[in-house]
């Protein structure tokens, strides 16, 4: 039984062995800044926006409780389903998606590699449901917050005993919550999501909650631009596996001189830049401007045949993700339409979902309609 903080050392690899993940760390950070560059800022925030939604579906889907997109979007418009459990479902993923809100906001406030910010992401996600939504197969019901007072074991692994956990997560924080330059940052954070979930804080819903604490220390790299999660989530067995060799005891003199295996630690720091690197990719093939204008036209193609937009509705489309938000007057303007036939365009390019407007007079800005991802963002929710 683990009662000692120096029983989940090391909290970092030894630094002759982190070079070539260094690098690796600095090149996911540069590329990570150059995503930036790729769409206006309010094309940005919708983005961030789209991707609360999708970070939902697939840290549930980790944890075997997800919902379809089709059925998170019609929750965030209140609209559950007639079948209980599919409307509990609905109610976990909506809660995520708050959460995540939360936890970032309170990122600007606590450090979210302090060990205490395990606590607020674990309440700001339980801490929305209601009893009967946070009740374990096993009957257990997840208290928000609350470190576990019980013994449990996590397959093979035996996290540390309860009444050592305020010892562990004081030296947690002392290691992790400290300024470093951004590609030490990303190793640390690795490294840190690994550590916390081994410490297995709470009775139930360590791995939501690591998932968001990890989150919110990622935002300064992703600027909610793109997720690890959905990397995670797309090799759940490869995830699984990875976090339990690192928890491993060390193999040997040459397996570093902490007690858990330094080895497995390096494999999962190696696993976890894989999956940055995978999802920077992923998203700059996704933004390119040129791709995009290409996906734009096709969208509009589709809903021309429909009979619900015309080829003019293209520039001004793409205008709107690559510039930001227009007037009404500008939309029309660009479609080189009459005002009469413009307007009518303007109406029907809000009602497909490819531009939006917070109201009838308000300016319209670049939308990413849940019709129209497997064209503007394919795979973002499917397979590659």
């Amino acid at each position: 039984m683990y009662d000692s903080p120096h029983q989940f050392s090391p909290l970092l690899p030894a630094e002759h062995v982190l070079g070539p993940y260094l690098e690796r760390a600095a090149s996911v950070v540069n590329q990570a800044a150059e995503l930036g560059g790729l769409a206006h800022s309010s094309t940005r925030a919708t983005l961030h926006e789209l991707l609360r939604n999708m970070n939902s579906y697939y840290s549930n889907r980790i944890e075997g409780q997800s919902t379809t997109p089709r059925n998170i979007d019609a929750a965030l418009h209140d609209k559950y389903s007639d079948r209980p459990e599919i409307a509990q479902l609905q109610r976990i993923a909506v809660a995520h998606i708050e959460a995540e809100r939360e936890v970032e906001l309170q990122a600007t406030k606590v450090s979210p590699l302090n060990a205490d910010f395990i606590k607020i992401a674990h309440h700001a996600l339980y801490g929305r449901l209601a009893p009967a939504d946070r009740t374990s197969k096993d009957g257990l019901v997840v208290e928000p917050e609350i470190l576990r007072e019980i013994d449990v074991a996590v397959g093979r692994h035996r996290p540390p005993s309860w009444q050592s956990l305020p010892r562990f997560m004081e030296a947690f924080s002392e290691q992790y919550d400290r300024r470093r330059a951004s590609d030490s940052q990303l190793i640390a954070i690795a490294c840190a999501h690994h550590r916390m979930a081994w410490m297995h804080p709470f009775a139930d819903g360590n791995g939501r909650a690591t998932r968001l604490q990890t989150h919110a220390a990622m935002l300064p790299i992703t600027r909610g631009l793109w997720s690890v999660n959905r990397g995670l989530a797309r090799g759940v067995r490869d995830y699984y596996d990875h976090l339990a060799a690192a928890d491993a005891p060390r193999q040997g003199d040459l397996d570093g001189r902490g007690n858990l295996t330094q080895k497995g630690l390096v494999q999962w720091i190696d696993y976890f830049l894989g999956v940055c690197e995978d999802q920077v990719s992923y998203m700059r093939n996704m933004l390119a401007l040129d791709s995009m204008k290409a996906k734009i036209n096709a969208c509009v193609l589709i809903e021309t045949a429909r009979g619900r937009l015309r080829a003019e509705a293209v520039l001004p489309i793409y205008h709107l993700f690559a510039a930001g938000p227009a007037t009404r007057g500008e939309f029309i303007q660009m479609t080189g339409l009459s005002e009469r036939t413009g307007r009518s365009l303007l109406s029907a390019a809000l009602k497909c979902g490819l531009i939006a407007s917070d109201s009838s007079h308000a300016p319209v800005r670049f939308a990413f309609s849940l019709e129209s991802l497997p064209i503007l963002l394919p795979a973002l929710y499917g397979a590659e």
